[in-house]
Parts: structure tokens; sequence; C-alpha cells
């Protein structure tokens, strides 16, 4: 009986460490820049489920490389079009409440777009607030504090 009894507590542990202790999902986000140095702006949306400031942010999506995925996010949720990087500035983590309402971490790989313009028309457009912020404001607006550091941190050189 006593290998039976360290089996089930070695089962139990397996099954609440994957309940409770999940590695992050990885999503993909779009940093929309416009203007150069001191007035650079950063655009923001706003979320679905809570209202709050946040940037386009989606899952990867096969047969796209990330960066193609977060200008896919760009267009469907804030109509945009520009000039994707190749590489991501950074990253994020934050907490995403999944539909069975666990909250799982996300990890948020962040890709530049420039030279960008805002379409009308767009398939979230319904659903969606967008608003311009100087770089400052746009970090304050944000409750992500790695995301906040990522947008404060931007420089020329990072773009």
């Amino acid at each position: 009986m006593r290998g039976y009894g360290h089996a089930m507590i070695g089962l139990l542990y397996r099954t609440l460490r994957s309940l409770f202790f999940r590695p992050p999902i990885l999503q993909v986000g779009a940093l929309c820049l416009r203007g150069e140095g001191a007035a650079t702006e950063v655009l923001l949306i706003r979320s679905l489920d809570s209202n709050r400031w946040i940037i386009p942010k989606g899952w990867p999506m096969r047969g796209q490389s990330l960066a193609e995925a977060a200008a896919i996010e760009a267009w469907e949720e804030a109509g945009v079009r520009g000039t994707i990087a190749d590489r991501p500035i950074g990253s994020y983590v934050y907490g995403k409440r999944r539909g069975s309402g666990v909250k799982q971490k996300c990890a948020v790989q962040v890709f530049v777009i420039e030279g960008v313009t805002l379409a009308k028309d767009y398939p979230e457009a319904a659903m969606r607030y967008r608003k311009w912020f100087p770089t400052a404001l746009a970090a304050k607006k944000l409750g992500e504090p790695e995301l906040k550091r990522l947008i404060e941190a931007l420089s020329p050189e990072m773009r």
C-alpha cells in the first residue's frame, strides 16, 4: 500500500501544479508609433472586457511570423497599416482571464509599427476606441509595468 500512496501523492502534485503553475502563453503585440523625438505618440486602444488602455495584441498565427501576426492584430483591433519591425523590442507579462474564469499568464512579444495610417473601417471598429497619446502619457495610462518601461525607454535605436 505504501507505493500506492506515494503514487497518488505524485499524481495529486502534478495535477495541482498543472492547474496553478502554468508557464506563460505567447502572444504578440503592436506598439504603433507616429512622430519623432519628443513628438512621438503611441496609439492605445480600449480592451473589450475591462475598458482599460492596451496596445493591440493577440495570438500567433499559423503560417505567419510573429511580426506579421502583430501587424494583423493591429489592423483588426485598431485599423492600423504601417511598417512593422522584424524583431520585437521587448516583452511584458500580464494576466488574461480565460473563458473558464481561470487567469492565465501571457508573455507578449512587442513589435514596433511605424509610418502608421489609420482606417475608418476595420474589423473591430464598432467594438474599440483608439487614441494617440504622447509617450509619457501613454505609459501612465497602461497597467502593465513592463510595457510602461518599454514605452518610457523608446529611443531611435530601438525603432
